[in-house]
């Protein structure tokens, strides 16, 4: 659910450029929170199989991993109107707006495909009602009984506005909404050690908090805040990818990106992308990345097989379709 943090990953390579050092500036406030979650530590067994979800989200998600958010966000609407009270019928249509506006965004910087920046456009505002909701939804049920799938929830919706106003530079309003996230999630895992959608959230951020750790110094000299662990960031993240419900695939495809991003280790983020693109075939982000990855490893051939289909993908959604062909076809004249 989290993204945007990658800058200060890539300060370390990059810190002669002026943009890079701009960004790690504008990033302070990111980490105020993604440190906080590092003290936590997976339990050593997480329960298969996550939360149990309705038909209808499972389909939703199909739908939106598969490269048709539209077709997901109707789904969640008859699921909106038949269980209004539910908040996750209104995070999963947030989620699928999310890898619209996500797909939209994205460029090709020092050789790496990402949304990396963009201002505020007019449908964010449906995009954040639809958090707020989820939040004010969870948090009337945990008012009656607190329960870790509640807070689950809750942090997913404020972790849905943090990585929105990331993706603006908005760095205040990510450090606000981001230690709300730690805090439901953190909430989440005390009620039900075994919780592992609610780890994947923490691994993300224990991943990074060590990734960056000439920040992290700093950050721990002023504010007395401890490090993170990256083996252990991986671990949650992997179980929660495993075994997860709600966030696997997600939480797949960011330790693929960050993978890529932090460590360049190509070939196991290459492995982590392929039952992703197998499973999906026809979502032009998936197809980028693993492109992407490919022509890390010097394989031209094989990544130029998936830039082109990222550029025939039949994506519904007419602004990701026409960025990812422009993408792909920018890979395509680099390698020839």
């Amino acid at each position: 659910m989290f993204r945007h943090v990658r800058y200060f990953g890539l300060a370390g390579g990059l810190d002669q450029k002026g943009e890079m050092r701009t960004m790690r500036q504008g990033c302070f406030f990111v980490f105020t929170f993604c440190i906080l979650l590092a003290a936590a530590v997976l339990p050593p067994t997480v329960r298969a199989g996550g939360i149990p979800l309705p038909a209808e989200a499972v389909q939703a998600m199909d739908e939106m991993y598969g490269g048709n958010p539209d077709a997901a966000i109707n789904i969640m609407h008859n699921f909106e109107h038949t269980q209004p009270q539910n908040p996750l019928g209104y995070l999963l249509e947030a989620e699928a707006r999310w890898w619209e506006i996500y797909c939209a965004a994205c460029d090709i910087k020092w050789g790496m495909v990402d949304a990396w920046r963009r201002g505020k456009e007019p449908d964010d505002e449906v995009y954040l009602a639809l958090a707020d909701k989820a939040i004010a939804l969870a948090q009337a049920q945990l008012a009656k009984s607190d329960s870790a799938e509640m807070h689950l929830y809750a942090g997913m919706g404020w972790a849905l506005k943090a990585r929105l106003y990331s993706l603006r530079g908005e760095n205040r309003n990510v450090a606000r909404t981001g230690v709300m996230a730690r805090t439901e999630f953190l909430r989440a895992t005390q009620l039900d050690p075994q919780m592992a959608d609610a780890w994947a959230g923490i691994g993300l951020y224990n991943y990074y908090v060590d990734t960056l750790s000439t920040i992290v110094k700093v950050m721990r000299f002023f504010m007395g805040i401890p490090g993170g662990n990256k083996k252990e960031g991986i671990r949650q993240m992997e179980m929660g990818m495993n075994q997860g419900s709600i966030l696997s695939v997600e939480t797949r495809f960011n330790l693929a990106k960050n993978l890529r991003t932090y460590d360049q280790q190509y070939e196991r983020a290459a492995a982590l992308m392929e039952p992703l693109v197998a499973r999906y075939p026809h979502n032009p982000v998936f197809l980028l990345l693993l492109g992407n990855l490919n022509a890390e490893l010097g394989r031209n051939a094989k990544a130029s097989v998936y830039f082109r289909s990222a550029m025939d993908s039949s994506a519904p959604d007419s602004a990701c379709a026409t960025r990812a062909r422009g993408i792909a076809a920018s890979f395509l004249a680099k390698a020839h």
